[in-house]
């Protein structure tokens, strides 16, 4: 950034100081780019400035979550009904575990309406046909039951104060963990989203129709 500063200016990189926030050239000081100003002048000096960094002592550490649903399928019309959901996750060491929960809860939620609810409809001609809340199906409260919660803490050894993700982690289990139990209840195995009721039936008549 200090080096397109200086080529707008017109003197040499080692010219330029980045001094709280702001970009200032030290032959003359009324020189002078906010962060922001000078980023919005790297498409006229040479394009985006981008950059790469490897950490290779970590911190993170493993990731461990899974998820648990009971759910109960009609054959007539393949609609599936989430009975009792429970998630858990090593959090390594909840600092706030009502937070810890709430990612928990909220990943379990969002991951019902990917497997059971949401899908994109796009025409010919390339719009959305289902863009608005009125079409495009989400899960509410009136489709969802309790969801537990049980937080597992193993000290992460890799971070200071044992913490490991949270937020990333707990959305993965739901679409296997539904998708699992809907093929135990029907004896078909599940291979595409969402499995809302028209692909709940069609799975069901296949199978009828292999015997």
């Amino acid at each position: 950034m200090s080096a397109r500063a200086a080529r707008v200016w017109e003197v040499q990189p080692e010219d330029v100081e980045f001094i709280d926030g702001s970009f200032i050239c030290t032959k003359n000081t009324e020189d002078k780019f906010s962060f922001k100003e000078l980023a919005g002048n790297l498409q006229s000096t040479g394009g985006l400035v981008t950059c790469s960094a490897i950490d290779t002592q970590g911190g993170v550490g493993a990731q461990l979550a899974g998820h648990i649903v009971d759910l109960e399928v009609d054959p007539e019309t393949g609609k599936v009904s989430i009975l009792r959901y429970t998630t858990f996750l090593d959090a390594g060491k909840a600092v706030y575990p009502a937070y810890v929960e709430g990612q928990m809860q909220g990943a379990a939620l969002q991951g019902i309406g990917w497997a059971l609810h949401e899908e994109y409809f796009i025409t010919n001609d390339g719009t959305m046909a289902n863009s608005s809340l009125l079409d495009y199906r989400m899960p509410t409260s009136l489709d969802m039951p309790m969801i537990g919660t049980m937080i597992i803490e193993v000290p992460n050894p890799r971070h200071p104060f044992g913490l490991r993700a949270v937020g990333e982690t707990v959305i993965v289990p739901p679409l296997g963990a539904i998708a699992n139990a809907i093929s135990h209840a029907i004896g078909v195995r599940m291979t595409k989203l969402p499995m809302n009721p028209g692909a709940v039936l069609e799975a069901i008549a296949s199978k009828n129709a292999q015997g």
